[in-house]
């Protein structure tokens, strides 16, 4: 078995097609609309299905938001330089949630950012991205 993607719907599937493409810098891989069933889709990533996993953005019609509830934790993505990132992120017009440095009790560098609809996404500094 491996990880192939992960699903997050999203209140504005154009909103959050640019702050993952444009902020975080990953693609557009694919789209799908079903206007049948009243939803659309954009997968996005770093690279696609077998080689990463992607994360499915999911836009149901009429839906501009949703409560995200307490089970909900963060994305992680790995860069070789958190404060760079941070940087490019904050240009960029993405919201540092939480300034790059050590994690609590070790010296691992990360930052905390959040998507438009509130998600949270780390980011862990590993030299090799």
């Amino acid at each position: 078995m491996r990880l192939l993607h992960t699903m997050l719907r999203v209140g504005d599937l154009q909103r959050s097609i640019d702050f993952y493409t444009r902020v975080l810098g990953m693609r557009l891989l694919r789209t799908t609309e079903r206007p049948d069933q009243k939803y659309s889709l954009a997968f996005v990533g770093y690279g696609s299905n077998p080689d990463h996993a992607e994360l499915e953005l999911t836009y149901n019609h009429g839906v501009d938001r949703y409560e995200l509830g307490t089970a909900y934790g963060h994305i992680a993505l790995g860069v070789a330089d958190v404060y760079g990132a941070c940087d490019r992120i904050r240009a960029a017009g993405g919201a540092i949630t939480r300034e790059p440095g050590p994690v609590k009790g070790g010296s691992t560098v990360i930052a905390f950012v959040t998507d438009p609809d509130g998600y949270k996404i780390e980011l862990i500094e590993r030299k090799e991205g």
